[in-house]
């Protein structure tokens, strides 16, 4: 296990914590959280080796092999899938050692390293990097190019790809998605849930914590403290306790009487129902969220705006791209007061292009738009963060965009995003990414607009500031679209879920739960249609078909075993999850709940074995099921 023993660290003169224990056991999936400088990435750094503590140890077993992302970036000429490859160290030593022993004609050494090989899974190790790089973004083109071809984000990737191919013990992730969208993040997420190891998360992405880990181990007040479950267990226990300090508790139900009074004013206005219904949707989650976030430094709401025209903006028969490549086409669509719309749609089918003609930033090749007079864009993507001026101070920044504003009122204005005291007068030189995003977000939310278009604005932001622009967005009156790999973002703020695919834009029928699912069948029918092409090229239309009749037949079995095997995971889940939310409560703790806790503990290892026995003979099928495909 991985144990820390009255463990204390300091960065400089800041103490991080002290006196802190805990144990994490093997196979546990453990989610890092916590206010920004409270020392996540300084207890990854001491795993590592990278740093010591002042006090206490932190131990795990000697022969675990430990993976993380590295953070640099690599100017090499290597292909990308040899540089995933080295993540696996034993692969390579075993490589180079068969190399060796061939050149000395070493009959008996190489037999013996081939058997290590294959103990190893050696032999398939270029198709598991090859199934790495296509989950994670990347081409087959793209798996042969040279590394220091790509950006620095898709260099990002591939670290992380390099990270995963490592057989590891221990896992070490630290804002895994921050460069992902959102249909890698669900491959990576399905990846994590099958890791057998132990693993160690950092992330602000609230769905992605959800469901993946089985602790979290939250930093604050220099103390690191275990919960069992996953995210939303963590937050209902940290908002019992929080609820019990009256003044919270009243804070909370001020805000609470604040929503229950606009749903009254305004659930039987036809033009407000939208709204209303929203706010209904955020009461629901207040109960339970809100008092976990009393304590967040970020307070905000977005301004009145000043005009809504009764259409905000209208596109009809709209083609757009880039040179010769058209990535939509003949779109109509028209933007109304209230709508709140996510964008949702598979890795390249055009979301950031359909945002950019919405905000007027990328020239239409045919059709017609139209934007109101009244109409007034806030419009946010991560290239403005470049645009930001290094030299000038946050308070500079609304200066210029307000001459007449006092810098007492900018000030406090500022603080509402977490820029207090010397920080709203320093320059943003030194700013963190995520402080330059929480800067354009004030400067954005400062210009009163009545239509956001939002980019991806959670890029980089802590879990304190996404829950508060959740709420902000959830009192806007204005209309919204968002593109987001924040799935948590997309549920509690969009009423409407649209679907960017094949050059079209259409109203996605199912919930964004669902959207996983209609990826992978998208994706599979993607990837099956590329196969049937290149295996029937050049026969006839009847033979194509007896070659599709014949498959078909050999497949059923199979579809029929791997439903059967879902089904049989999802019962099982469903078992765990119960027994997950009674281990959650603080009280099952207790001496006159032992005998419950224990019986608890037995049946959750029991499930899991038939989980993990489950997931097994499902992989084992779908590998089969593949190949015939």
């Amino acid at each position: 296990m991985l144990q820390a023993i009255n463990l204390g660290i300091r960065r400089g003169t800041k103490l991080l914590f002290e006196n802190t224990s805990f144990q994490i056991h093997p196979g546990q999936k453990v989610g890092l959280t916590g206010a920004n400088g409270t020392g996540k990435s300084s207890l990854f750094s001491l795993i590592l080796n990278q740093l010591h503590a002042d006090s206490g140890d932190c131990i795990y077993p000697e022969h675990w092999v430990t993976a993380h992302v590295a953070q640099e970036l690599v100017d090499s000429s290597q292909q990308a899938i040899e540089f995933v490859l080295d993540g696996d160290a034993e692969l390579r030593q075993i490589q180079q050692a068969i190399a060796e022993a061939e050149t000395q004609d070493d009959g008996v050494r190489i037999a013996t390293l081939h058997t290590q090989l294959d103990n190893i899974d050696g032999y398939t190790a270029n198709s598991r990097a090859s199934q790495l790089l296509a989950g994670l973004g990347f081409s087959n083109d793209d798996q042969t190019r040279a590394i220091n071809e790509f950006s620095g984000g898709w260099q990002m990737r591939l670290n992380l790809a390099r990270a995963l191919m490592c057989r590891s013990d221990l896992l070490l992730l630290d804002e895994p998605t921050n460069h992902l969208d959102l249909d890698t993040i669900i491959w990576l997420e399905s990846w994590l849930k099958a890791y057998r190891g132990t693993l160690l998360l950092i992330s602000h992405d609230r769905d992605f914590l959800n469901n993946i880990c089985t602790h979290i181990a939250h930093l604050e007040h220099q103390a690191i403290t275990l919960y069992t479950g996953n995210y939303s267990a963590f937050e209902r226990i940290r908002a019992e306790r929080l609820a019990n300090q009256q003044s919270e508790y009243i804070k909370q139900q001020r805000n609470i009487k604040h929503i229950e009074s606009y749903i009254e004013r305004f659930r039987a206005k036809a033009t407000k129902a939208k709204q209303a219904q929203s706010r209904l949707k955020a009461l629901e989650r207040m109960q339970t969220i809100a008092p976990a976030h009393v304590d967040s430094p970020f307070h905000f709401s977005l301004f009145e705006p000043e005009k809504i025209p009764n259409s905000l903006l209208s596109m009809e028969g709209i083609d757009a791209g880039y040179g010769d490549t058209k990535i939509l086409k003949n779109i109509d669509f028209q933007l109304l007061p209230g709508d709140r719309i996510g964008l949702l749609g598979p890795n390249g089918a055009g979301k950031s292009t359909f945002i950019k003609v919405l905000a007027n930033q990328l020239e239409i090749q045919s059709g017609e738009y139209q934007l109101a007079k009244e109409t007034k864009i806030g419009y946010f993507a991560q290239h403005q963060l470049e645009q930001l001026h290094n030299e000038h101070t946050p308070v500079e920044h609304l200066q210029q965009m307000d001459r007449q504003a006092r810098e007492a009122d900018i000030r406090n204005y500022l603080g509402r995003f977490g820029f207090s005291n010397d920080m709203a007068l320093s320059k943003i030189e030194n700013f963190s990414g995520g402080e330059k995003s929480r800067l354009v977000l004030a400067m954005l939310i400062y210009q009163r607009p009545n239509l956001l278009l939002l980019d991806e604005p959670t890029n980089h932001l802590d879990l304190e500031m996404r829950e508060a622009l959740a709420e902000a967005l959830q009192d806007f009156s204005g209309a919204m679209v968002i593109v987001s790999h924040d799935r948590h973002l997309l549920n509690s703020t969009c009423d409407q879920l649209l679907l960017v695919n094949q050059l079209s834009v259409n109203e996605f029928p199912l919930s964004l739960d669902e959207y996983p699912k209609w990826l992978s069948e998208h994706n599979n029918a993607q990837l099956n249609q590329t196969k049937i092409e290149n295996n029937t090229a050049g026969i006839s239309n009847k033979e194509r078909k007896q070659i599709e009749a014949e498959k078909r037949k050999q497949t059923l079995p199979l579809r029929k075993k791997i439903k059967q095997l879902e089904d049989d995971m999802a019962k099982i889940s469903k078992k765990l999850t119960v027994i997950n939310e009674r281990l959650s409560d603080s009280g099952i703790y207790t001496e006159n709940n032992k005998a419950e806790l224990q019986q608890l503990l037995l049946e959750k290892s029991e499930l899991d074995k038939k989980h993990e026995a489950s997931e097994l003979n499902w992989l084992d099928n779908v590998e089969q099921l593949e190949k015939i495909l």
